[in-house]
This record gives C-alpha cells, sequence and structure tokens, in this order.
C-alpha cells in the first residue's frame, strides 16, 4: 500500500483532481454518445429530428459521470506511481 500523501503535495493533487474532472466528464459523455450512435444503427433505430442518437441522455449520464471518475482516478495514480518511483531512486 503506497504511504498517505505528504500534505505539501494535496493542492497540486486537488488542481489536477480539478482540471481532469471537467475534461473527463465532457470527453466521457462524448464517447458515450458516439457509441449509443453506433449501437443506435446497428439496432435499426431513427433518433429525433435534431438528437444525435436514440437513448442519448442514458449515455451521455453514463459516459460523463464514467470519465469525470475516471480520468482523474487514472492521473493520479499515474503521478503517485512515478512519485513513488522516483523517491526510491533518490533514497539510494
Amino acid at each position: 500500500m503506497p504511504p498517505a500523501m505528504p500534505p505539501d503535495e494535496r493542492p497540486r493533487y486537488g488542481c489536477i483532481i480539478a482540471l481532469l474532472a471537467v475534461a473527463g466528464f465532457f470527453a466521457g459523455g462524448m464517447i458515450a454518445v458516439a457509441i449509443g450512435k453506433v449501437v443506435g444503427k446497428l439496432q435499426g433505430c431513427t433518433p429525433d429530428p435534431g438528437l444525435p442518437a436514440c437513448n442519448h441522455t442514458t449515455y451521455l449520464l453514463v459516459g460523463a459521470l464514467f470519465g469525470l471518475i475516471t480520468l482523474p482516478a487514472i492521473a493520479i495514480w499515474r503521478a503517485r506511481r512515478g512519485a513513488a518511483a522516483s523517491n526510491r531512486t533518490n533514497r539510494s
């Protein structure tokens, strides 16, 4: 288990989370709607005029929440893993 975050690292990680949460929210939503469009084509569904896909709100919400959680989590995991590796090399 990795050690707890030092207090001086928390603001940096907080900024990363805030920035990537917004990006992940919108990116996940757009990707999910594109997937919904493909699924709609395969099912033979025709969306209402002016809408991108059938059931686009369901795809949008699920994808946006998935992106909101996963993008910052992966970025923080990678940043902490890289910091732990550099700490190991600095100690020896």
